[in-house]
């Protein structure tokens, strides 16, 4: 049994439906996959209805983004948690004002030297959907500015650019409590993926480990080897869940559906750590 545990929908960065993203899956040979879009549920119920459809097991998930005291951005995978949770949508629904807000700052700031509006942006990104970067990447490629999105993130939309602006995110330690309350499984996404920027330490890893994470996505293709040592050891140590996906976004990045993925064992245990909301089985 192959599940991928992180692919995304264009109910968030992705450029394909949640039931494509499932069609997708399918179409790969995988018995399974997990919908993890940013800071959003909008998607599952497209999704599990496509899941039905096609026989395949559904995760239905969230990718949260959080910033650790020291400027780490670090991004936490949640999984069948309640999506009505009071504690959990809240934070969520603050997270997705706050990205809309800083995407606007952020094309305010391009403006000045590109012929981009808030208009164009608006054209790349799908009814509902949580607005980010890669949207503003997608706007930019629209005028001709940049080729694709990479060559957007390269020159214009990286952390230290002149355009870039900084979005305020709750603690990772914060994140996983609201995820465990909602009956979740918070599990660290391409946890040392160096080549994005800084990455915790191993006392930040134990503090995440104490407030309750789960697992760690060890077999990503940002993590180097150096790194998925470091996820294997503290899994080790403390007995974690160790999951392999894509994080698929379409055509919206290179990574291919199922790259990596996650066995049949893991997936049943993280089934049964699960209180919020059943997965979806054939």
């Amino acid at each position: 049994m192959r599940v991928d545990l992180h692919t995304h929908s264009n109910v968030s960065d992705g450029t394909e439906a949640p039931a494509a993203v499932v069609a997708a899956a399918a179409a790969a040979g995988l018995q399974g996959l997990a919908l993890t879009d940013h800071d959003t549920t909008a998607g599952w119920d497209e999704a599990i209805v496509a899941a039905v459809e096609h026989g395949i097991m559904l995760l239905p998930g969230m990718e949260i983004t959080t910033l650790t005291e020291n400027g780490i951005s670090v991004h936490l995978l949640s999984y069948l948690h309640d999506p009505a949770h009071p504690g959990l949508s809240a934070a969520m629904s603050e997270a997705r004002d706050g990205r809309l807000n800083r995407a606007r700052r952020i094309a305010e700031r391009l403006s000045v030297d590109f012929p981009l509006t808030w208009e164009t942006v608006e054209q790349h990104v799908s009814v509902g959907a949580t607005v980010g970067r890669p949207h503003l990447a997608d706007a930019l490629v629209g005028i001709g500015v940049v080729a694709d999105r990479q060559e957007a993130f390269d020159h214009m939309l990286h952390a230290g650019s002149p355009y870039y602006v900084s979005q305020h995110n709750m603690h990772p330690t914060t994140a996983i409590r609201l995820v465990r309350a909602a009956g979740g499984v918070p599990v660290l996404a391409h946890g040392m993926a160096s080549a994005r920027g800084r990455t915790v330490s191993t006392e930040q890893l134990e503090e995440m480990v104490e407030a309750g994470l789960a697992g760690v996505e060890v077999h990503h293709r940002d993590n180097p080897e150096s790194g998925r040592k470091v996820l294997r050891d503290l899994a080790r140590a403390h007995d974690l869940l160790v999951t392999g996906s894509s994080d698929y976004h379409g055509t919206g990045k290179a990574n291919l559906i199922g790259e990596n993925t996650t066995d049949e064992q893991t997936v049943q245990a993280l089934c049964e750590l699960a209180t919020g909301f059943e997965p979806i089985r054939p």
